[in-house]
């Protein structure tokens, strides 16, 4: 039988005897795991404590409810918290992600028929800044910000409005995440975010 501890999985699956792989390449192996299982316990841990945070906000904010015999439903979000000494403040926000249905290509319509329209004998770079607003990204979708930019637009052409008008109803929040956010406040009374991400610290 064969002792697989004298061996080394390699990224294609192959198992090659630790007596073939170079000191090196071992030493950069322990390193990176050493490196990855901290880092999947300090993401655990940042997990659990978003979790806890949240839980923790939601049961402050059921107490605080209690007292006028209110009970509070539904999606929570959008809350600020401040110590008492205002040092710190601890905020729980929604971040929706949206999404375009179907009524999008109804939208893009319109707005190609203007487009044509406006353009006819003359210069194409509008239509071109146009198009470039429906581009889509390489996991194929197209870009909420750059389309809805358009609606900011002033343009008074009943056709255009109405496209506006359609971009607007194809709008639909796909997911709600909920963030937690604590903050401390400097010496200069500014609350700086305390963050989180890594690559920020």
């Amino acid at each position: 039988m064969t002792d697989l501890s004298q061996y080394r999985q390699d990224a294609k699956g192959n198992f090659v005897p630790l007596a073939n792989i170079r000191e090196i390449d071992l030493m950069r192996d322990e390193l990176v795991m050493e490196i990855a299982e901290k880092a999947a316990q300090v993401q655990e841990h940042i997990s659990g404590f978003k979790q806890q945070a949240m839980d923790d906000i939601a049961a402050f904010v059921q107490l605080s409810a209690d007292r006028y015999d209110v009970k509070v439903g539904g999606k929570k979000g959008n809350i600020s918290l401040h110590s008492f000494d205002g040092a710190y403040r601890v905020q729980l926000a929604m971040q929706d992600t949206l999404v375009f249905d179907e009524g999008l290509i109804a939208a893009k319509a319109l707005i190609d028929e203007c487009i044509n329209e406006w353009t006819e004998g003359s210069r194409t770079e509008l239509k071109t800044l146009i198009n470039a607003a429906f581009q889509v990204d390489k996991e194929g979708n197209i870009s909420t910000a750059r389309v809805l930019g358009l609606r900011r637009l002033e343009i008074k052409d009943d056709k255009w409005l109405r496209a506006m008008a359609a971009l607007s109803d194809s709008l639909q929040v796909h997911i709600s995440k909920p963030f937690v956010r604590v903050y401390r406040r400097d010496d200069a009374g500014e609350y700086q975010l305390l963050n989180l991400d890594i690559a920020k610290v």
